[in-house]
């Protein structure tokens, strides 16, 4: 059974020593001190490892079930989920005000990062939840936030959103779910969504749904959905729970993956809901949920990335399997282990380069919300708008090749179900899906986020790189990694110009350019991290503080990916200059 180790240590110094988090004059982050963030991190590994991914494959081979309309989790999924409702860490990051402990954003990436690895189903639940909360805490009234945040903080109730619908799902200005008003300030709620996670369970005591429905008489299209609160059960006055709402389970999605996550079709048969934010403008405060939800997701793809590929490297150094070329290294044994073959190497390099950097620049994202958030930084707020496209859809993509990759390492008992591998693989597949779908994520950076506040955010990415590469010009050891990402980030400059010179006269030009400007701008994204590090590492070998091994392996970690990673953003460049013809020539009728 594949096991989990979080990855304290690598936090640790991505914290401390790149980000330099206590430095960095955000409110909350001068307590957040390497001996206080070791403390909350051993614990949760501990969690992660002991609680959490022993229930991983439980939840994979059982599943939920549905019986008599109630559903039902795995084996131990009660009692896990009641563990970290009483440590605390559903609220880590929430707000005194509403029961949680007001840690930073960035906290909570880190520990959602070692309990999504080990167990993403379960997460998911208290993950949703999260969000839900997030989205009434930003736009429901007082009587709201008081009514259901509080319990919602400590998942005694959870939340879902419910978008998607069996004719609709990007395009959800074709949603036919409606909302009737009531004589008393409520609505009736009739219509069926689909694909929802953790729709029902037995988790919880409550589950609020947050719906995005069309009052009737209203707006045609996009501009006429609203969000509503729909409580599975109806709350009295005085906070207890009342009767049952007319909503439903239809019945439970049969996935490739994530099993032990209930994915609902959820039934509302003029269920009571109740208005969230003005009519008419659901959409705003859905993205407030989605936005959170699709930073979420991203670290999803890198966690079970990290997962797969710890297990993928015990296997190499234990697997014997044929002779090293240069000369037999355990002549002991039958056969050398599996490390020892380049092309294990070069498997296993390109999985721990990619995670080390995207767990650089996830944590860096979460530095910016709080950024955002706690200093109400106008630009720190654009600069995370432009990355979360790319948080979503580069980390994901890159995720799931990742599980391949690692499973590819066990040869065919990477493809058995006996040793767990695929369960990572099809548990990192959804998240190229959920939260908008990759190439929406895509045409949301092209279309939406590139030219964003008359482009200011993507320029003052490209003046954060220059001026990192002015100040590092001289030092030394820093060469193989600045010149790559200078090369990087002219090719992503000159796709922007590309897309800005013929956009305008085909705009197919920028859309079928698009998924590629997307890994083009995650390359250079991740290059900036490894960039970052190679710096801070360096300096700890000349001062000769800190790990010696480790420094050096995070510097030839570094080393591999600006080799071997970002000459892509060379290809990427010359497949959005490619322009749409070679999309779009092709007749639909020959496909």
């Amino acid at each position: 059974m594949p096991t989990y180790t979080a990855p304290i240590a690598d936090m640790q110094y991505i914290l401390h020593d790149v980000l330099k988090i206590t430095d960095s004059g955000i409110p909350g982050y001068d307590e957040l001190d390497a001996d206080y963030t070791s403390a909350i991190l051993e614990e949760a590994g501990k969690i992660s490892s002991e609680v959490l991914a022993p229930l991983n494959i439980v939840g994979d081979q059982e599943g939920c079930r549905l019986e008599n309309g109630l559903v039902y989790t795995p084996k131990g999924f009660k009692a896990a989920f009641d563990q970290l409702r009483e440590g605390g860490w559903t609220g880590l990051d929430v707000a005194p005000a509403y029961g949680g402990q007001g840690m930073p954003y960035l906290v909570g990436t880190a520990v959602g990062e070692m309990f999504s690895a080990a167990n993403q189903a379960l997460m998911m639940y208290p993950g949703l939840t999260h969000g839900a909360a997030s989205a009434i805490a930003a736009h429901g009234s007082d009587e709201q936030k008081t009514t259901y945040l509080p319990k919602m903080t400590t998942c005694e109730w959870t939340g879902t959103m419910n978008l998607t619908e069996p004719h609709c799902g990007t395009d959800l200005g074709l949603m036919r779910t409606k909302a009737e008003p009531q004589d008393d300030g409520s609505y009736k709620i009739t219509g069926q969504k689909i694909f929802i996670s953790a729709g029902d369970h037995d988790l919880s005591d409550n589950v609020i749904h947050l719906v995005l429905a069309k009052i009737v008489g209203g707006p045609e299209g996009i501009k006429g959905v609203s969000l509503f609160i729909v409580p599975k059960f109806l709350v009295n006055e005085d906070g207890s729970l009342g009767e049952r709402n007319d909503v439903s389970v239809g019945s439970l999605e049969e996935k490739m993956g994530i099993h032990g996550n209930s994915t609902c079709v959820m039934n509302y048969d003029q269920a009571t809901g109740y208005l969230i934010g003005e009519e008419h403008k659901g959409m705003r405060a859905m993205f407030t949920m989605m936005n959170e939800a699709r930073i979420g997701v991203g670290m999803q793809g890198l966690a079970q990335a990290s997962a797969a590929y710890q297990n993928a490297v015990t296997y190499a150094k234990e697997r014997l399997q044929g002779r090293a070329v240069t000369g037999v290294e355990n002549p002991d044994g039958p056969a050398d282990p599996l490390i020892v073959h380049p092309d294990i190497r070069r498997n296993l390099m390109a999985q721990k380069s990619f995670i080390e950097g995207g767990r650089a620049f996830m944590l860096w994202g979460a530095q910016l919300i709080d950024q955002a958030h706690r200093k109400e930084d106008a630009k720190a707020n654009g600069l995370i708008s432009l990355m979360t496209p790319v948080m979503k859809g580069f980390i994901t993509d890159m995720g799931y090749n990742a599980t391949v990759e690692a499973q590819q390492v066990y040869g065919g008992h990477g493809y058995i179900e006996e040793w767990g591998m695929s369960q990572f693989t099809r548990d990192a597949r959804i998240t190229m899906i959920y939260e908008g779908a990759n190439g929406v994520q895509a045409l949301d950076l092209v279309g939406r986020k590139l030219g964003a506040d008359g482009g200011k955010p993507v320029m003052a990415f490209f003046e954060m790189i220059k001026d990192f590469a002015a100040e590092n010009k001289d030092v030394e050891g820093m060469e193989p990694f600045l010149g790559p990402l200078k090369e990087g980030s002219k090719a992503l400059q000159a796709a922007a110009m590309f897309f800005m010179q013929n956009g305008m006269k085909n705009p197919n030009v920028a859309l079928s350019g698009s998924y590629d400007f997307m890994h083009l701008f995650g390359h250079v994204c991740l290059g900036y991290m490894w960039a970052q590090m190679a710096k801070t590492s360096l300096q700890a070998l000349e001062s000769g503080t800190g790990d010696k091994a480790f420094h050096e392996n995070k510097l030839t970690t570094g080393k591999f990916y600006m080799a071997r990673w970002m000459p892509m953003c060379s290809t990427h460049l010359a497949r959005i200059e490619s322009g749409a013809d070679p999309v779009m020539s092709l007749d639909a009728e020959a496909f």
